[in-house]
């Protein structure tokens, strides 16, 4: 995982993060500028429980939750 500059938003990923990585996904630092946080998320895979592998919609909802109270100077969310 890489270490970001700005502790907040490494607070917000690394729990997004613990979140991606029970189903085997991963979610990836990508950019931030300009006050948009972009990030690369891979979902994994569940056989038994499908369903539970995170959405990239979820992700993006999981995110914009967390960082409206930990970095509010990010405006924008890009999950890709």
């Amino acid at each position: 995982m890489t270490t970001i500059a700005d502790p907040a938003l490494q607070s917000v990923l690394d729990n997004i993060q613990v979140i991606a990585a029970s189903e085997g996904g991963s979610v990836r630092f990508v950019n931030s500028m300009r006050g948009k946080l972009t990030v690369e998320y891979t979902p994994g895979v569940n056989e038994d429980c499908p369903e539970c592998v995170p959405t990239h919609d979820l992700i993006k909802m999981m995110l914009e939750s967390s960082v409206s109270v930990l970095a509010p100077y990010v405006r924008e969310v890009e999950v890709r």
